[in-house]
């Protein structure tokens, strides 16, 4: 446990040093509970990088108690959320009032969804080297949002965007210009979605999801067909086959976001239970369903769409126009 402890240290010190550039002289508050071993874990790292932080189990106080907590924080101060579920007060999302204040923000979340064997590449993810994260999320992004096509090959598969794409997001630890900075952790991804949804056609492999139980399940890579932006996959895992049923009886199966995940500890051979952390990993993941609210649509109406599934894909290769940016599970950019 100590050598996990200390790896929890020296990353979390990089991420708050590197990333968010807090200062030992800003204020902090650190919000926690106790339910789970990877959270007081995580908390113990705390205590040791943040010695002066206030630290609040939850359970401890009311709603209105811990609003008043970070909304008597200066601008720019830190609040970290240890959560081995989720927290929220009412129906708001502790991250976005918290941002709302002025303030930095970490938010580790579903700790209780990775097992212990999980935790050392749980760890690991945490990990923040601007050097890697920054030139390759700026390079992705550049030539995405400047592209004409994308090219997806899974073995004989192939799979083409034949749109421009939206504008890409970066979470690459980058927050130069940003109002918000912070966010949820680990980090290290860059994701658009085709500007003309129904210009996405092809085939391709898909070895993960999150099954009912919102776990990661990895699979032997199975066969799937996007036709004109809508999915389908009629020889995919039992569990899979329940996720699409559920989708279909409200909406239509889009794919919608195309995500670049740049987290070197993750990868199709290692991976987390929890579908927030797990996105991150090296390669390629694709959203189904309605739902993805970064980007509007004609037709698609914010609040009223609903589902947003991730899947991962088995991709060999990835070209952006003529140049190839992925290969052999790297990025060649």
């Amino acid at each position: 446990m100590s050598d996990l402890l200390d790896l929890a240290i020296k990353n979390l010190r990089d991420t708050l040093g590197l990333a968010l550039e807090y200062k030992p002289e800003d204020a902090a508050l650190v919000l926690f509970d106790e339910e789970n071993a990877l959270t007081r874990l995580l908390v113990d790292a705390y205590r040791t990088i943040l010695p002066t932080a206030e630290f609040l189990k939850v359970s401890d106080a009311t709603g209105d108690e811990i609003r008043a907590k970070f909304k008597a924080m200066p601008k720019g101060g830190l609040v970290i959320l240890v959560q081995s579920t989720n927290f929220r007060l009412n129906e708001f999302r502790f991250r976005l009032e918290i941002f709302a204040c002025g303030l930095k923000t970490i938010e580790h979340i579903h700790l209780n969804r990775m097992s212990e064997e999980q935790w050392p590449t749980y760890l690991e993810s945490l990990a923040y080297d601007p050097t890697y994260f920054r030139p390759l999320g700026h390079a992705l992004k550049q030539r995405l949002d400047t592209c004409k096509q994308v090219t997806v090959k899974c073995g004989d598969a192939t799979l083409t965007y034949e749109s421009p794409m939206e504008e890409a997001k970066l979470n690459v630890g980058d927050y130069n210009g940003m109002t918000n900075i912070g966010g949820t952790f680990p980090i290290g991804e860059v994701f658009t979605e085709p500007k003309d949804l129904s210009k996405t056609n092809g085939d391709l492999l898909v070895y993960g999801f999150a099954g009912m139980d919102h776990l990661v399940q990895l699979h032997d890579p199975f066969p799937a067909t996007i036709r004109e932006g809508i999915f389908y996959a009629p020889h995919a895992p039992q569990a899979f086959q329940e996720i699409l049923a559920m989708v279909r009886l409200q909406e239509r199966m889009l794919v919608r976001e195309f995500g670049l995940g740049l987290n070197p500890a993750m990868g199709r051979t290692r991976m987390v239970n929890d579908i927030t952390a797990y996105e991150r990993m090296t390669g390629l993941h694709l959203s189904l369903g309605e739902k993805h609210g970064v980007y509007k649509k004609p037709g698609l109406e914010a609040g009223k769409t609903r589902y947003h599934v991730d899947i991962f894909v088995a991709a060999d290769q990835i070209k952006v126009d003529d140049e190839v940016v992925f290969e052999g599970g790297k990025y060649r950019v």
